[in-house]
This record gives C-alpha cells, structure tokens and sequence, in this order.
C-alpha cells in the first residue's frame, strides 16, 4: 500500500520509522511544512520524496506528487485538501488527541486538563473537509493524573499512544484494503479552539 506521510516533529519521526518497517507498506511521499523538522531530516536520510509544503496551513494537490492509496497525517496542522484526498484511493486518515467528537480543535489536550477530565484518549478518524469531524477508525483512552498539565499528559500517555493507533490503523487498512469508520455522535461534540498564551 502507497502512502503519503504528512506530519512533523518526533511523532511524525517515530510513525515514519514504525511504517519503514512494514512490508506492506510503501511509503511515496512525505510532506512537510518545515525542511529543517524532524520528520524532513530523517525522510531524507532513508532516501524518500520530501515535498515542502507552499503554504503551512494546507497540503494541495499538488504536493501529493502520484496518486497514493492513503494519506497519513501524524502531528500535522495543514488542511488536507480535496484535491490532496483525490489523490489517494482510500482518502486519508489522521489522528487527533481526543476521544472525538469531544474536544475538536487545535487545543484537545489544554481544553481536556482545563475541563478537568479525568479520562482522555486519542482518535484516529477519516480526514474530510469539516476539521476532525471525519469517522472514527480507532481510539483508545487513557487516565489524566491528578496536577498533570497539557505537555505532560501529551508526553506520557496522548503521543505514545497515537503513534501506536495511528501505525496499528495504516497496518490494518494495509491488510484489508479498506477504511472501516463509525460516524461520531454530533450530539457529543464539543469545540476546543487555540486558548490565549500565558
């Protein structure tokens, strides 16, 4: 299966390097906002198609250079466009740090600690033009310790966990070649918009 990788930092470091190690997947293409990332450097180094993106807020057409089976997103904030989606037989797939439809937005893991939620988790969903609104094709949860902040929680439980769901979903669609979603319950969604900075 042909994919193209678009992320960035450690968390679209350690997906790309689990992925390398499947068979059955191929990797065409990673996208990047930054070539200087993480995720850049080390696509280079095992000799893959690196493609910067023009804009940092959205991944067009063009950039996914041939046609893909799936789009991956791992730790990406770019609106995939219809036109990059076309690309892909399967459409795309990303995960977002939150039991979905709660807390969609840039801020799932500062709107969990701050609605103090005592259980938080991870989805991975289907990419489509409303942001993280798409089907669900995986989640998992974990427990939020007493006092722990955004980027505590995101070290320890939130980024292990969704770099094991994310690869765990791109090896079963792998396997089956199909994408099988749930549709979230809207009458659950909750937004989790950018909070002011300190």
């Amino acid at each position: 299966m042909k994919i193209a990788l678009v992320g960035s930092k450690h968390f679209g470091a350690e997906v790309l390097t689990q992925l390398l190690e499947s068979q059955a997947i191929q990797i065409s293409v990673v996208v990047v906002a930054d070539p200087e990332d993480r995720l850049a450097l080390l696509a280079k180094e095992k000799g893959l198609s690196v493609v910067v993106q023009a804009s940092p807020k959205a991944v067009s057409g063009d950039e996914i250079s041939s046609p893909v089976d799936l789009v991956v997103t791992a730790y990406s904030h770019a609106l995939i466009t219809p036109e990059a989606l076309a690309k892909a037989r399967l459409g795309g797939i990303g995960y977002h740090p939150s039991l979905l439809p709660r807390h969609r937005g840039r801020a799932a893991v500062e709107w969990t600690v701050k609605e103090g939620d005592a259980i938080a988790g991870g989805t991975v969903y289907q990419l489509n033009e409303v942001w993280d609104a798409g089907g669900v094709v995986a989640q998992d949860w974990c427990f939020v310790l007493p006092g722990e902040d955004s980027g505590s929680l995101w070290r320890r439980a939130l980024s292990p966990l969704g770099i094991r769901l994310l690869v765990r979903a791109v090896q079963e669609i792998a396997a089956k070649g199909a994408v099988k979603v749930t549709p979230q319950d809207e009458a659950f969604a909750t937004k989790a918009p950018a909070l002011p900075k300190a």
